[in-house]
């Protein structure tokens, strides 16, 4: 299963996201929108509502059929609105994740599908609450099929906030240990069909031999699409459900400009350099087997 994440500034651009992927056939099972929002969660519904007949499904504070907002209360963070199939089971894995019910009982309509891999968004869900913070909207686009995901990442890096660079260089990861720190060089691009394979597989192959202690080095990354973001996430949610830590590190201006762009630097632990990140790791064990 794999993710695409888009993020978005403004309600017009995601509806218009949105949109876009229904008729790009991406399966509207896979589509979920998370928004802090409440008018903007309400109207979004209608809308697409109408244009998709019935894409949303469920309804919370409106008229039944009208909207399929999901709100959640989560302590720490307040409201959270979602919307699409599977949204409400979303919102509820993150409020029981936080030790919460759902602040409303969501309608459920047995003829709509269930979601596909619910726990999985709901993981990555977890990571960008910190971008909705910021007042951004998200759509992520989860699947099983690389031509869905092809069109659906193609869709998000349009409309989406991000940075297009004039060329991208071919991807490549290398790796090495510096004092039980596992250091991963990423070079070229982070994007669908590439360097979003590339990591995955970097990161599985380390989580099977035991390492989470892991620092990306992104000084000569010079483009990464929304395929690369969900990757990322996946990465930083992979390595913590293990015990460890991800960190990145020598962001190029590419790279920092994006998180920057897309509140992603409140998500993941950012080092100006790699030495300061390996000996994070290094810190962090010494003052916990002095404890």
């Amino acid at each position: 299963m794999e993710t695409a994440i888009g993020i978005f500034d403004s309600r017009e651009r995601a509806e218009q996201a949105v949109k876009t992927l229904v008729e790009q056939h991406v399966p509207q099972e896979s589509i979920i929108f998370l928004t802090r929002s409440e008018s903007e969660a309400m109207s979004f519904g209608k809308d697409l509502g109408q244009y998709v007949g019935g894409f949303m499904g469920g309804a919370v504070g409106v008229t039944a059929g009208c909207v399929g907002a999901a709100l959640a209360l989560i302590p720490g963070f307040g409201q959270v609105f979602a919307l699409g199939v599977g949204g409400a089971a979303l919102l509820g894995f993150l409020g029981s994740r936080a030790g919460s019910a759902l602040g409303e009982q969501i309608s459920h309509d047995p003829a709509k599908p269930s979601p596909t891999s619910t726990d999985k968004a709901a993981g990555e869900a977890e990571h960008l609450l910190e971008v909705l913070k910021s007042g951004r909207s998200v759509v992520l686009v989860q699947s099983e099929f690389h031509e869905v995901l092809g069109s659906a990442s193609a869709v998000l890096d349009r409309l989406g906030l991000g940075i297009q660079p004039a060329t991208a260089s071919k991807p490549q990861v290398s790796s090495r240990d510096v004092g039980g720190v596992t250091v991963l060089n990423l070079r070229g691009k982070i994007a669908f069909g590439a360097g979003n394979t590339l990591l995955r597989e970097a990161i599985s192959a380390l989580l099977a031999e035991g390492g989470t202690k892991v620092v990306l080095n992104l000084k000569e990354v010079n483009f990464i699409d929304s395929s690369g973001i969900g990757e990322l996430v996946r990465s930083h949610m992979a390595i913590r459900k293990h015990g460890g830590e991800l960190r990145l590190a020598e962001l190029s201006p590419m790279v920092n400009d994006l998180l920057i762009a897309t509140s992603l630097n409140k998500v993941f632990t950012i080092d100006r350099d790699e030495a300061t990140a390996v000996r994070s790791f290094t810190f962090t064990g010494a003052s916990a087997s002095g404890s």
